[in-house]
């Protein structure tokens, strides 16, 4: 039996797909559930729509996060922090720290788009990645500097 996935299937296929499956997997799961349509002449057609209006909001969106992307791009975030021998930090400075920083200056981002791999705990400039989408990141510069 031929259906449209209606959600993303790890064993079958993703949104909008058209699969085989058997009859009765179909009947019992996968349209009961709402996971898919049966793949008619009306649902294809409704299908296609779909994808053309999906591919519009997504580039929308895309532009959207381009246009974040720019934004952070120029934003240098400085951080004050107390120091001990040697230029190291009592503590660290971590994704929180960051995200808080660019919380105050008006970007709303989740704390797991900072891309950092291990917390900063030197005084300097350092490039710090955050991922806005699956395929669009921005660097934001971060420099630590001596609390007086």
């Amino acid at each position: 039996m031929k259906i449209i996935l209606t959600e993303n299937i790890p064993s079958l296929g993703e949104i909008g797909q058209v699969v085989k499956v058997a009859p009765g997997y179909a009947r019992n799961y996968l349209l009961p559930q709402g996971l898919a349509l049966q793949a008619t002449g009306e649902n294809v057609r409704e299908l296609e729509h779909r994808k053309r209006m999906l591919a519009q909001k997504r580039e929308k969106v895309r532009q959207q996060m381009m246009s974040l992307a720019e934004k952070l791009n120029r934003v240098t975030i400085v951080l004050k922090r107390k120091v001990a021998d040697e230029d190291r930090l009592y503590g660290s400075v971590s994704s929180v720290d960051i995200t808080n920083a660019l919380e105050e200056m008006g970007f709303e981002l989740p704390r797991r788009s900072i891309q950092q791999d291990q917390p900063l705990k030197q005084l300097g400039e350092f490039p710090v990645t955050v991922r806005i989408g699956s395929d669009v990141e921005a660097t934001v510069k971060l420099v630590i500097e001596k609390e007086e």
